[in-house]
């Protein structure tokens, strides 16, 4: 018997998380990969948003809070909100502590590229900002974790070789929304779940704000595109078309940030693409 496109699956499997069940998952994950490298302790570059906040939460019950150590790694322009919420974490948590201001490395370089647009600067604080995490990793003898959501990782909204450069990341796999959910799961500062999420490079900017659309539209967008539905069938749906297409765009575009370097192959060793250890498949 025939069976139609509508018969067969009217819909992807829901957004909704187990809060709890995600908790234990990323715990032993967490606990996993620390004892598989050999390190027992972290460090989390801790801005006072709600990803860096979760990823300080989920860390400290994995290996300790007297074993992760929270890095505040602020410009001068940013806000003392920010800076206020990762105290707010730290301290609910118990977890070392640690502020390096990246003001005086910037300015430097912004001295002599004073007309650089905001997207440069961001960039270069982000890369400052890994700098000075991984070589603190050094000194604490510990290993980085990343706080990137999926939606951002997506949407391209990071700096490449620079937010997605530690190692592990426990949230690369779960969408703004859902790490939200969590969030309250796991009782951070009801400050950091609510506020709207930035990146505190200028005043007043947000997230939603660059992207022209709100992240729980967009997670629902991209987790239907994921799941192998065509644009034209989330339209028929009923989702808004303009934004549809707004999300596929930056879906499509920014998939090369999400790669390893291509490498011209030109023997039959290639790092990555022959030569592949079991953990590579």
């Amino acid at each position: 018997m025939k069976v139609v496109q509508s018969e067969r699956r009217s819909a992807p499997p829901p957004l909704d998380i187990d809060a709890p069940l995600v908790e234990r998952w990323l715990v032993n994950f967490l606990r996993e990969e620390f004892s598989r490298r050999r390190f027992t302790k972290a460090v989390v570059g801790m801005s006072g948003g709600v990803d860096s906040a979760v990823t300080g939460f989920l860390a400290a019950r994995a290996l300790g809070p007297e074993n992760v150590v929270a890095i505040r790694m602020p410009y001068r322009a940013s806000s003392q909100a920010s800076l206020d919420h990762a105290q707010l974490v730290i301290d609910q948590l118990g977890l070392q502590a640690r502020t390096a201001d990246i003001s005086p490395p910037a300015d430097a370089y912004f001295t002599q590229e004073p007309e650089a647009d905001p997207t440069r600067r961001g960039n270069v604080l982000a890369r400052l900002r890994m700098i000075t995490l991984f070589d603190l990793s050094a000194k604490y003898h510990a290993l980085p974790i990343g706080t990137g959501n999926k939606t951002e990782r997506l949407f391209g909204y990071f700096t490449w070789h620079a937010d997605d450069s530690p190692p592990i990341n426990p949230l690369g796999d779960l969408f703004k929304t859902q790490v939200w959910a969590l969030a309250r799961h796991l009782r951070v500062p009801d400050a950091i779940v609510t506020k709207p999420a930035s990146a505190d490079l200028i005043q007043g900017q947000t997230d939603e704000g660059d992207f022209g659309i709100s992240y729980a539209k967009a997670d629902q967008i991209l987790h239907w595109l994921l799941n192998g539905y065509q644009p034209t069938d989330l339209v028929d749906r009923g989702f808004d078309a303009a934004e549809v297409e707004l999300v596929r765009r930056r879906l499509a575009s920014t998939h090369w940030k999400r790669r390893l370097p291509t490498v011209a192959m030109v023997s039959p060793t290639a790092i990555g693409e022959s030569y592949l250890r079991p953990v590579d498949y």
